[in-house]
């Protein structure tokens, strides 16, 4: 099979790594994760102008035409600098229920924002009694003339605290699991009855905990067929866990060559610890753990292009499962070969680390999907 990449993804490759090796080292990042919002407001209109926000979107949305193969070139990446902008939650997730139900007028009103970077989004859909079940919904939304009342909590959404816009997953009818009943609604951050409370992540990201409190939407808030949510919100979420696997893998090509370059130049026992055969022999496994992620990245980011259905569902949780199982052992090993220092908060290492244990969990860790890829 031909992995080569087309001019136009090699110049989008090329323009996000100038970008991350000339204006993103460790020390910005570190920077901008003690500010107030945790992220570059200069950075995402960086991100507009370059026209990497609209990359994901149809042409006729104003959109770049991008599929998950360009998503992917740009989020791997972005893993290699551990880039903090929004790019998951405001166009990945927010935006990508847009881009599958959103009518053309919640497009104009919304998605026009996101791609011009006046506007940034979060997905609301985590509860905690759900364990990774997208259906496993308490909150509700009770019909109220022609629009409706929200109550309810929502966990760990990410970027809740400098979102305008939440997509927020409800039950408007049905049992607490069904898979029919589950509506998406659109809902001004700042509406009467929506509390959050504002948190730093470990991986240096921000969220929020939100309550709906009898928050009343109209409408034309409803995000496609109302009770026909669930298969937008699953396809939605496949896509994020092709945005943070590309993340991981790039992620896990920063540790494996810092390692290597590491132990060049380390010495014990009058040598440098990279001759140690024991030591050889590890790297090497880390190397071919970052190579089978990168396999399973191409297969999953193609059958996602090729169309949503099984296969692609199939290929995203086998490539999670890979992330899983490949960032965890190229993490611990990293930390390992640097030693006392690998442990420090002034080297980047372990930032990396954190942030592939996160990708981890998100949206399902190696135990869910390995079940899910049996079931399907």
């Amino acid at each position: 099979m031909d992995f080569s990449f087309s001019e136009e993804q090699t110049l989008l490759q090329d323009s996000v790594a100038r970008f991350i090796q000339n204006d993103y080292d460790f020390a910005a990042r570190q920077k901008l994760i003690r500010g107030e919002d945790g992220f570059s407001r200069a950075n995402w209109r960086t991100f507009a102008e370059l026209g990497w926000l609209g990359v994901p979107f149809p042409e006729a949305d104003g959109g770049f035409g991008g599929g998950a193969i360009e998503s992917m070139i740009m989020l791997e990446q972005f893993g290699k600098g551990l880039v903090v902008e929004p790019f998951l939650p405001t166009v990945v997730l927010a935006g990508g229920v847009l881009k599958i139900a959103g009518t053309a007028a919640q497009k104009h009103q919304y998605l026009a924002g996101i791609i011009d970077g006046s506007l940034q989004g979060a997905l609301a859909y985590v509860e905690p009694q759900g364990r990774f079940n997208l259906a496993d919904l308490v909150t509700t939304a009770k019909a109220d003339g022609s629009g409706y009342v929200l109550n309810g909590y929502k966990a760990v959404v990410l970027n809740g605290p400098a979102a305008n816009v939440l997509v927020v997953s409800a039950r408007t009818s049905g049992a607490q699991r069904d898979r029919d009943g589950v509506t998406l609604f659109l809902v001004d951050a700042k509406a009467p009855g929506v509390s959050r409370r504002d948190y730093p992540t470990v991986d240096g990201l921000r969220a929020s905990e939100i309550t709906l409190e009898n928050v009343k939407v109209g409408a034309e808030a409803v995000l496609g067929e109302v009770g026909g949510g669930l298969p937008v919100l699953e396809r939605v979420i496949d896509e994020g866990i092709m945005a943070v696997g590309s993340e991981a893998v790039g992620a896990m090509e920063v540790l494996y060559k810092a390692t290597v370059e590491y132990c060049k130049t380390r010495e014990q026992f009058g040598q440098p610890i990279g001759k140690f055969q024991v030591l050889q022999h590890r790297m090497v496994d880390m190397f071919m753990e970052h190579e089978q992620s990168k396999s399973l990245m191409y297969m999953a980011a193609m059958r996602l292009d090729e169309g949503y259905g099984p296969e692609a569902q199939k290929a995203v949780s086998a490539f999670k499962v890979q992330v899983g199982k490949s960032g965890r052992f190229v993490g611990q090993n990293a930390v390992q070969l640097h030693g006392g220092m690998g442990m420090t908060d002034e080297l980047n290492i372990g930032h990396y680390f954190k942030r592939l244990t996160t990708i981890d969990t998100l949206f399902g860790n190696v135990d869910f999907h390995l079940k899910r890829f049996g079931s399907l």
